[in-house]
């Protein structure tokens, strides 16, 4: 049975049609009240962008999400955790500086910010998943622990998942940095010596006593090491070297599985929205924001993480690419944009992956509205 996904388009020519107001019959139209009840604490996960980014969720469009929440007996809070890289989101006090700057301020969007994975990114939860790669994930405590979740996604490019919608929300976005360096690669931590002040901090973090410290020198024992990459998160000096490099395909099935950890908990209490509007190349994560690779589509709403992204997928597929942007090549309708973004990604891989494990469903009716 195909999953629901409703869309509007961004037309408007009066009052009672501009944005905000549509995204509030968006959300009704779709359902996405029915999934709270009174007094929930409802996770409203979103990315407030870096630094110096400017394509993220207008905090206006946030705004009119957390009034439906509200009027739907919910509790919201904004949320997202804190980045695996350096930036000016890697630890709670910028990530908060960051998202406050970015305009998301209470006075806006009516709702107060809690960064789910805590100051250092230690508040995290093993979830079970059973799954191919992953047993149990590592997904932030207060995304877990809260009753229900909006999830609004900002639709773009990804130089290595090829797109980022709902489902890079659920995976990176609700996991602890430690959980993001797991997706990210499996390969065991190495040590920057010109950047270790042996402080020890890492050494008291690791679960299986792998990292030792003498006379001011910290070493890994690679052969007790279980690639855990709680040691990457926890050095404020960055002294142990991230580890990116993994296969394409095995990384998005790491994401699908992180996915599915993000809502075990919630069946029946998460819906989506994806605003497929700046269209961009890269991530929010980076400190700019380049020229969208095709034109504003529209605003999509479901209850199920797959469906909406393999529409939101095609529609931008079907458009007529950018030729004013990063787009390389597949110009034409119904050609792949994110492989002419990024050659060699594979990016409809992790919404077949997601329905093979339950996510959700790669069938889906697009029902548009006025």
């Amino acid at each position: 049975m195909a999953s629901k996904v409703y869309f509007m388009n961004l037309r408007s020519s009066s009052k009672n049609t501009n944005i905000s107001t549509k995204i509030r019959k968006l959300f009704d139209k779709a359902g996405m009240g029915e999934v709270l009840h009174q007094g929930d604490h409802t996770a409203v996960k979103l990315h407030f962008g870096e630094k110096g980014n400017n394509a993220f969720i207008h905090p206006i469009f946030v705004r009119q999400v957390v009034d439906k929440i509200k009027e739907n007996g919910g509790q919201p809070f904004l949320t997202d955790t804190n980045t695996l890289y350096s930036g000016s989101r890697t630890n709670s006090v910028d990530h908060l500086t960051t998202a406050i700057e970015n305009g998301f301020a209470y006075a806006v969007v009516g709702a107060p910010i809690i960064i789910a994975d805590g100051l250092f990114s230690k508040n995290s939860i093993d979830v079970p998943v059973d799954q191919k790669n992953f047993k149990h994930v590592k997904i932030a405590g207060d995304i877990h622990n809260a009753n229900a979740m909006i999830v609004l996604s900002h639709f773009k490019g990804h130089e290595m998942a090829g797109f980022g919608g709902t489902i890079k929300n659920l995976a990176m976005g609700c996991a602890s940095a430690a959980g993001k360096q797991i997706q990210h690669s499996d390969a065991k931590p190495e040590i920057i010596d010109k950047h270790c002040i042996g402080c020890s901090i890492c050494a008291k973090w690791c679960p299986v006593d792998s990292i030792s410290v003498q006379s001011g020198k910290t070493t890994i024992d690679l052969e007790k090491c279980i690639g855990c990459g709680e040691c990457t998160t926890v050095c404020h000096k960055r002294a142990i070297k991230v580890q990116w490099k993994t296969s394409t395909d095995v990384f998005l099935e790491k994401m699908a599985e992180y996915a599915l950890g993000a809502v075990n908990n919630k069946k029946g209490k998460v819906a989506y929205m994806n605003f497929v509007m700046n269209v961009t190349p890269l991530c929010d994560c980076v400190p700019w924001s380049d020229a969208p690779i095709v034109r504003d589509i529209g605003i999509l709403a479901s209850l199920d993480p797959v469906a909406i992204d393999r529409a939101s997928f095609d529609l931008v597929n079907n458009q007529h690419g950018n030729h004013d942007s990063n787009l390389t090549c597949n110009h034409e309708p119904g050609k792949d944009k994110f492989r002419g973004l990024h050659e060699g990604t594979n990016a409809a891989y992790i919404l077949e992956y997601g329905e093979k494990i339950g996510l959700g469903s790669n069938r889906y009716e697009l029902i548009s509205i006025d």
